[in-house]
C-alpha cells in the first residue's frame, strides 16, 4: 500500500503509476474522504452501493409537545426554536442520538445517513474499487474497510495475488483502516519539515502493525539538505529508501491527460524509478 504523513506529496501520482504499469492489477482508492484514483484511471463502474455511515435526527412535528428538552440538552447546537416550532440541523447534527433517547413522545425519529457510495469499475489494466464519502458523513474508517475488503476478495477470486491500496494521508482512523492486513507499505514524502515529521508518524503507524516499511522521496531536488536528514534518519532507523524523484512538470502534464506517469512518458527518469521501486516492492 502507498502512505503520506501529508497531502500533497504525490502519492497518488506513484499509486497511478503502479496501477497502469502492469494488466489484472486490482486497486483500492481508500482515501475515501477525498477520493481521485478514478479521475486518472477513468473506470467504468459496473457496481455501486450506499453505505449506511450513521443516523441523524429528525422532528416529527405532530407528536412534539413543544417541551424543549432536546434543544437543552443537545450539546452540537443542532436543534432550533423558530416561531415556536422545534428542528433539527442535519448538518450540525452529530448524531449522538442523546434526544432520541430523552423524548418522552417519541417525536425524534432517526434517518439514515446513507449518500456515500461506493463503486466497483474496471479500467484500462485492471479493476478499481473506490467510495466517496459525503460531506459532513461519519465513519470514514469503516467506508475505508468496506473498500480494502472488496478489493482483497474480488484480487482472490480472479487469482490475482497483490493489490495495491492508494491510502489516505495522516495517520488518523482512515490510515488506520487501510493498513491493517497489509503486507507492505510505501511512504510517499517530501523533503519539507511537515513532510519530514509527518513521515515520521506515519512509520510509527505502519511499525505498530509491523508492515514491512520504505521510503519514496518525491520532488528530492526541493531541499538537498533535508532530503540528507531523511535518508540519514532512514539509515538510522533502517528503513529503506527505494527512491527518490526530482520534481517532474511531466508528472503534472499526465494527471492533466488523465494518464499516469508512466503510460504519458515511459521513457522519463521518473518513470524509470517509479518502475524500479515497484519492482523492487514486487520482488522482495
Amino acid at each position: 500500500m502507498i502512505l503520506s504523513g501529508k497531502g500533497g506529496t504525490g502519492k497518488t501520482s506513484i499509486s497511478a503509476a503502479f496501477a497502469t504499469m502492469h494488466p489484472n492489477t486490482v486497486v483500492a482508492d481508500c482515501d475515501v474522504d477525498a477520493a481521485n484514483m478514478h479521475l486518472i484511471l477513468q473506470p467504468e463502474n459496473h457496481h455501486d452501493g450506499t453505505m449506511v455511515t450513521g443516523y441523524k435526527a429528525r422532528i416529527v412535528q405532530d407528536k412534539c409537545t413543544s417541551c424543549g428538552a432536546c434543544m437543552e440538552f443537545c450539546t452540537f447546537n443542532a436543534i432550533s426554536l423558530c416561531d415556536g416550532v422545534y428542528s433539527i440541523s442535519e448538518a450540525a447534527c452529530d448524531g449522538c442520538l442523546l434526544c432520541w433517547r430523552l423524548c418522552g413522545t417519541e417525536a425524534i425519529e432517526l434517518v439514515k445517513s446513507d449518500k456515500s457510495r461506493w463503486f466497483i469499475g474496471d479500467y484500462r489494466c485492471g479493476k478499481l474499487v473506490h467510495a466517496r464519502l459525503q460531506p459532513g458523513e461519519e465513519n470514514s474508517g469503516k467506508l475505508v474497510s468496506m473498500v480494502r475488503d472488496m478489493a482483497k476478495s474480488y484480487a482472490q477470486d480472479v487469482g490475482i495475488d497483490a493489490v495495491i491500496i492508494d491510502g489516505p494521508p495522516g495517520t488518523g482512523c482512515p490510515a488506520i483502516s487501510s493498513v491493517t492486513g497489509a503486507s507492505k507499505a510505501l511512504i510517499v514524502t517530501e523533503p519539507t519539515r511537515s513532510g519530514f515529521h509527518d513521515m515520521k508518524r506515519v512509520i510509527e503507524l505502519t511499525m505498530s502493525f509491523k508492515v514491512a516499511t520504505s521510503v519514496l522521496i518525491n520532488k528530492c531536488d526541493l531541499n538537498a539538505d533535508v532530503t540528507a536528514e531523511i535518508e540519514q534518519w532512514c539509515l538510522q532507523s533502517g528503513i529503506p529508501v527505494l527512491g527518490k524523484i526530482a520534481f517532474d512538470r511531466q508528472m503534472v502534464d499526465a494527471m492533466l491527460q488523465c494518464k499516469s506517469i508512466v503510460e504519458y512518458a515511459p521513457e522519463s527518469e521518473t518513470s524509470k524509478i517509479i518502475n524500479r521501486v515497484y519492482n523492487e516492492l514486487m520482488t522482495n
